[in-house]
């Protein structure tokens, strides 16, 4: 068995999911001396509603963990990571390899965690990502699942699984299928189907401890399945098989995973929820007969069923439908499984089971278990893992390798950094992407008549310059005010340079043709919020109901936002000016239009943080 290594291990599932072999192997390479850091499951899929239970649990994992990272046992971390659930977005998976490789190599700094065996389960482009940046000292894919099968959103996997297939040092595959699909892209693949802790299930075989107390109430015989109750049981099949048996109770033990309202209508099957892992050998015990009630597809036909082996290390009979890797096991060791192509026939090689049971068929059954123990899997996997190590260290050259090494990676980094800087620049300043992202905050409607006409003043506004733009919405304003939509002007700003500025857009709008007795000016107001606030004030001294709002485009919806956050009764008519001087432009943006669009985005969150929209 290897010993004293670090295996990062990508798995499919979380750690306090369902007990399977995801965390059986690491255990025992743990329980060696080795190192696991055992990242949960980031999806090949976009979550639905019935996710909901595992996102919360998620949260909860990371939240007890330090950044995420938490210690479970001895030598076994687990990494909870918080990832965007678009397994297959670029911009998600940039985002998240980001994140993710931040937060792994700081861990792996902190722990002393170097060069580690990459150990993974899922084949998706973010993992791919991961397993070519990270400094590792080997590569296991262990395929145990047609997932481009296992649902209509995951089909876009095989691209990237075949580059994980292609690039792994080693390949193990659970079932015959998988091999051969393995075989054509990778030569050093292995079957290692899932197995049993077989010394585990052996003591509990032989200890004369009782049945569980759930199981105590029912009567024979019991017909029980462990896993999890998921989409891949035909549970049309089953249901018929529990009317044709009413004198059998029906026992599923495990995590709910889909609906199972056809099974739950029938009065002979109970669901017992999951169970520790440590609890299962006394459950199997006291089954008559173990099911494997899979339906029949392209996906289940890929499927080696985990449960299999630890039935059979029980000694207890198995009926199972017609699934090939159920049929390869019967070639290898003796049709020990009983299988049957209808519910009829499962209803029956049920009913022969229990009345054929015999000392010698149950002593085939456990011999068969024993010849696919974890521990024998596990140390078969362990020295194709040595094998592998020592060819590597062989192909290397010492130092000089490593330090070319990490010259290429380094090279690598500075490459990626560069190419997402030049890009990052030649959509800012060469294509209209600023204006597109900007466009949400443009916001205007007709003209309409109104009690008043309103201008938000700038101050130092977008440009930063005092008296930067507060000419072209005086400008505006006058046009509105000569088209008669209103009476009235209110000025708004409480900017002082020289002169206050208020005053200087009365004396702009008198010396275009607004009487005096038309304008009033607000000169309290230093933001938004305050030119808000103080000229509702007024609107609602007078009697006002509604006014046409002005102000430069890009400000218009904080603008409007805080009117109607601040005086709802108030009817506000966006008015922003038609083309402002400061972001006029041809095709990109300039650095300080790029500054005044991010400020103001920034505006707006800060404004939603305090209350103000």
């Amino acid at each position: 068995m290897i010993q004293d290594k670090n295996i990062l291990c990508i798995s499919s599932i979380d750690w306090d999911f369902n007990w399977q072999g995801h965390q059986e192997i690491m255990t025992a390479f743990a329980a060696h001396g080795n190192r696991v850091l055992f990242v949960e499951n980031t999806g090949v899929r976009a979550p639905t509603l019935k996710d909901l239970p595992r996102v919360r649990q998620r949260l909860r994992n990371w939240w007890v963990g330090t950044k995420g990272f938490r210690q479970v046992a001895n030598n076994i971390f687990v990494y909870s990571p918080l990832v965007l659930p678009f397994p297959y977005s670029r911009v998600a998976r940039w985002i998240n390899r980001t994140l993710l490789l931040r937060a792994l190599r700081r861990w792996m700094q902190a722990a002393g965690f170097h060069r580690p065996i990459i150990w993974t389960f899922l084949p998706t482009p973010m993992v791919h990502d991961l397993v070519r940046e990270l400094d590792h000292e080997l590569v296991v894919y262990y395929c145990i699942d047609n997932l481009s099968e296992s649902s209509r959103a995951a089909r876009r996997i095989a691209v990237s699984e075949r580059a994980v297939l292609a690039e792994a040092d080693l390949v193990f595959v659970t079932a015959r299928k998988l091999f051969d699909t393995a075989s054509a892209l990778n030569p050093n693949v292995t079957r290692f189907p899932f197995g049993v802790r077989f010394s585990q299930f052996e003591r509990a075989r032989c200890a004369p401890d009782g049945i569980p107390d759930d199981l105590k109430p029912l009567h024979k015989s019991l017909v029980g399945y462990v896993g999890g109750i998921r989409k891949e049981i035909d549970q049309e099949l089953l249901a018929k098989v529990a009317s044709l048996l009413p004198e059998a109770t029906f026992v599923m033990v495990g995590p709910m995973q889909t609906s199972v309202s056809l099974l739950a209508s029938r009065p002979n099957v109970r669901f017992l929820g999951p169970k520790e892992h440590r609890h299962i050998p006394a459950y199997i015990k006291s089954f008559d007969v173990g099911i494997i009630p899979y339906v029949t597809n392209e996906y289940t036909a890929h499927i080696y069923p985990a449960k299999l082996n630890e039935y059979l290390a029980m000694g207890i009979p198995v009926v199972a439908t017609d699934l090939p890797e159920v049929r390869a096991f019967n070639a290898e060791h003796g049709d020990v499984v009983t299988v049957a192509r209808d519910a009829k026939a499962f209803a029956e090689a049920i009913r022969n089971s229990i009345a054929e049971n015999c000392p010698a068929a149950a002593e085939r059954r456990i011999e068969a278990a024993r010849q696919n123990s974890w521990e024998t899997r596990i140390g078969q996997m362990s020295d194709l893992i040595e094998k592998a190590l020592i060819a590597r260290r062989a192909a290397e050259e010492g130092w000089e390798e490593t330090l070319r090494r990490l010259y290429r990676t380094a090279r690598r980094r500075i490459f990626k950094a560069a190419s997402a800087a030049i890009i990052a620049y030649l959509l800012l300043f060469y294509t209209p992407l600023i204006w597109l992202l900007a466009e949400p905050l443009r916001v205007v409607d007709p003209p309409r008549p109104a009690d008043a006409i309103v201008v938000f003043a700038s101050g130092v506004g977008e440009s930063g310059k005092a008296g930067g733009g507060y000419q072209e919405r005086v400008k505006e304003a006058i046009d509105l005010y000569h088209m008669g939509s209103a009476s009235h002007l209110i000025f708004s700003s409480g900017y002082l340079f020289a002169f206050q500025e208020a005053e200087v857009m009365k004396a702009v709008a008198v010396a275009n043709g607004v009487p005096s007795s038309a304008i009033i000016l607000e000169t309290k107001a230093a933001n938004t919020y305050e030119n808000a606030k103080f000229v509702s004030e007024i609107i609602v001294q007078r009697g006002w109901r509604s006014v046409l709002l002005v102000s430069s485009p890009y400000h218009m919806r904080r603008a409007v936002w805080t009117m109607r956050r601040v005086a709802p009764e108030i009817t506000v008519v966006p008015r922003p000016v038609p083309a402002s001087q400061f972001y006029v432009h041809a095709w990109g943006a300039n650095a300080e239009q790029i500054r005044g669009i991010l400020q103001e985005y920034t505006a707006i969150v800060a404004y939603w943080w305090r209350g103000w929209l």
